[in-house]
């Protein structure tokens, strides 16, 4: 499965030949360096590691720090693990947006924007309570949470006020509008998951694949 470690830039739009507009997101992809490339020989399975984001050495852990050292690999801040990626490369080589073409269809994943503390009607969309008819101090709570007598206790899983946003999310089946080589940049249509400057990782559409939207166009 083919995918490249990249950073949110940012949203606009574009026109595509038609004179539509459409929203796009901005996402860098590159330089990702090929650091390591697991087989089923020497690891059990599969995989290739990329690197994104270069990095001072003093900044990195020492366990990170000597794997990357120990593949001749530039210090770097992220890395990411792909499983059975379908371009052959080896280590040392960069990888960019050319991985992906127009027309593609990819997965994105990322950490969406942290909320805070947030109460019910915003964290759940609860309708809350009455604003009239005798009810007072109910206008945004959620009500009764739990039982008289038994069993007496609040359900595992109740829906209640708390910590919203800040986990990991993917959105699929999203169109790559535009591929800029020589900025490292890819065009993708839509939203995805996360803040302007947040590392997100854009793979292969796993319920459209590349392998089937080339036969869908043949």
């Amino acid at each position: 499965m083919l995918g490249l470690l990249g950073k949110k830039l940012g949203q606009t739009r574009v026109y595509d030949d038609k004179g539509v507009l459409i929203p796009v997101t901005i996402v860098l992809v590159g330089p990702n360096r090929v650091i390591q490339c697991k087989t089923q020989e020497t690891d059990g399975y599969n995989a290739v590691q990329l690197g994104f984001d270069d990095q001072k050495e003093q900044r990195l852990t020492k366990g990170l720090l000597g794997h990357i050292k120990k593949h001749n690999a530039a210090p770097v801040k992220r890395i990411q693990e792909f499983r059975d990626f379908t371009l052959a490369v080896k280590p040392g080589d960069i990888l960019g947006p050319a991985v992906f073409a127009a027309g593609d269809f990819v997965d994105a994943i990322g950490v969406t924007k942290g909320r805070g503390f947030e109460g019910v009607m915003k964290r759940h969309n609860f309708r809350g309570g009455d604003a009239s008819h005798g009810a007072k101090g109910w206008r945004r709570r959620g009500g009764a949470i739990g039982q008289r007598l038994f069993p007496g206790t609040v359900m595992r899983g109740m829906r209640m006020p708390g910590h919203m946003g800040q986990v990991r999310r993917t959105t699929q089946n999203l169109q790559v509008i535009q591929v800029r080589e020589a900025d490292n940049v890819l065009l993708i249509k839509g939203a995805i998951p996360g803040a302007k400057g947040d590392y997100v990782v854009i793979r292969e559409s796993k319920k459209n694949p590349k392998a089937a939207a080339t036969l869908s166009k043949k």
